[in-house]
């Protein structure tokens, strides 16, 4: 049923959970994020408000309108360039003044692209955002708004990408994105997974650090953060993690980690005077980070399970006894709040369902409220926690109350929606090789890495710009 699962999966892809492809067609290889142009994410609410990167001349119009009002929340279009999300809000709420919890978002976008998103900010005026000028962020604003944002308001993200360095002729290239495109969509979309950015692809560290605080272990924790150096980051930052590895002396490396690794150079100025305190250096990190650990945790977990679902061959645009199935709402997004258990009285009508698009197949997302499926997916479940020696009770971390995780449910596949290939020409930054442009949207949660994977088959994610 799954073409892809004998294709060779990178070590790389099998260490952060996602061990198969969906799909048997040959890949077309490619490097992506080869300049910043080359991967574009646009962000798309819930009422269909779409933040464009080049806005047109009525969002212009618009933005001149947003005259000074009593709501409190002044509704902007944020595009940025190559920058993280939590050091561009940190940077827009030091120029403004502002504490950064007065700065609102919808969701997390990537780093190495150019992004539009929407931001909610507190207590400010248009002609205080006009004023900005920061290099690489563009900050427009729309209208003042009574509420804050929150992942709720999200619909997903269009994404407009370019493959370049593509050694295939171009008649190679459409037919091979036409096969692999023509199976996600037979099977329904492609496998859920938490892809690549969830964990770091140049440090994929992100899981073990969460996987260490959920077994209560904050020295291995603050060590695998601090000092577990990876062959793919700068040779500096290398050089200074393998020393504080060998060390472990806090004082010299608070002078000598490069200011670069922010967040690390936060934690060491707290060790450097509390040596032992390894919990009170995670809480010098903002909680919207710190959180990120334990997540990353429970996508390796989640990914592990659909991996395995997949090689076990089960189903995923079927739902067998004992499996989890969500609503799909008129918008097209899965509601994970709205489930049922598929029984041997309800399979037959909740396959009918599945087929008309009412419900979708979910998998558990570890947590301690959440109970695991039944049936054959409740065994993959249980082996899985049993090889990570794990309860679902330990994700209530007593001890950092704010990292503890409930748990719920995600869906098995990601819908790929409007997907198009627009262009495949000569690539001017590789000689005499190709470049292939597309276009598509998903909805929140999902990763277009995922389906980049599929089209692309990387043998090495990171060279491929993963």
């Amino acid at each position: 049923m799954f073409e892809g699962l004998h294709l060779l999966v990178s070590k790389l892809e099998k260490s952060l959970g996602i061990e198969v492809y969906a799909t048997g067609s040959p890949g077309v290889g490619g490097v992506i994020r080869r300049f910043p142009e080359d991967f574009l994410v646009e962000e798309v609410l819930i009422d269909g408000s779409k933040a464009e990167i080049s806005p047109s001349s009525m969002a212009q119009l618009q933005a001149q309108k947003a005259a000074p009002s009593l709501q409190r929340y002044l509704l902007c279009v944020l595009v940025k360039r190559n920058w993280d999300n939590f050091q561009a809000i940190k940077t827009i709420a030091h120029s403004l003044r502002i504490n950064m919890r007065q700065i609102s978002i919808a969701g997390i976008k990537d780093a190495g692209a150019i992004t539009a998103q929407h931001v909610a900010i507190e207590g400010v005026t248009a002609e205080n955002i006009r004023r900005l000028h920061i290099k690489d962020l563009e900050i427009r604003p729309l209208r003042y708004s009574h509420i804050k944002l929150s992942p709720y308001h999200l619909l997903g993200n269009a994404f407009k990408i370019t493959v370049r360095a593509i050694s295939h002729s171009k008649t190679v290239i459409q037919e091979r994105i036409s096969k692999v495109v023509g199976e996600l969509e037979a099977l329904g979309g492609a496998p859920n997974f938490f892809g690549h950015q969830r964990f770091g692809t140049i440090r994929p560290i992100t899981h073990l650090v969460g996987k260490a605080l959920i077994k209560r272990d904050f020295r291995k924790a603050a060590m695998l953060f601090l000092a577990k150096p990876s062959l793919n980051e700068h040779p500096q930052s290398r050089k200074a993690r393998e020393e504080l590895w060998k060390t472990q002396n806090f004082k010299k490396a608070a002078k000598n980690f490069p200011k670069s690794l922010h967040y690390e150079c936060i934690m060491l100025r707290h060790l450097a005077k509390k040596a032992e305190d390894f919990r009170g250096a995670f809480r010098r990190l903002p909680t919207k980070l710190r959180i990120l650990f334990p997540q990353a945790y429970q996508a390796y977990l989640f990914n592990k399970t659909l991996s395995r679902r997949i090689t076990q061959e089960l189903p995923l645009n079927k739902a067998e006894i004992g499996d989890y199935v969500i609503e799909v709402e008129p918008s097209g997004l899965p509601n994970p709040l709205k489930y049922k258990v598929a029984s041997p009285e309800t399979i037959s009508e909740i396959n009918k369902e599945i087929k008309c698009g009412k419900v979708v197949l979910a998998l558990p997302l570890a947590g301690f409220r959440q109970t695991l499926s039944q049936g054959y997916q409740g065994e993959i479940e249980k082996a899985i926690l049993e090889e990570e020696s794990l309860s679902l009770k330990d994700f209530k971390i007593n001890e950092m109350p704010e990292l503890s995780l409930k748990g719920g449910l995600r869906a098995a596949l990601s819908t790929l929606k409007d997907f198009s290939l627009h262009k495949i020409s000569r690539d001017e930054s590789s000689q005499r090789k190709n470049k292939v442009t597309t276009s598509f949207m998903l909805y929140r949660g999902s990763y277009a890495t995922i389906i980049l994977r599929e089209i692309m088959k990387p043998r090495n994610p990171v060279k491929a710009g993963f």
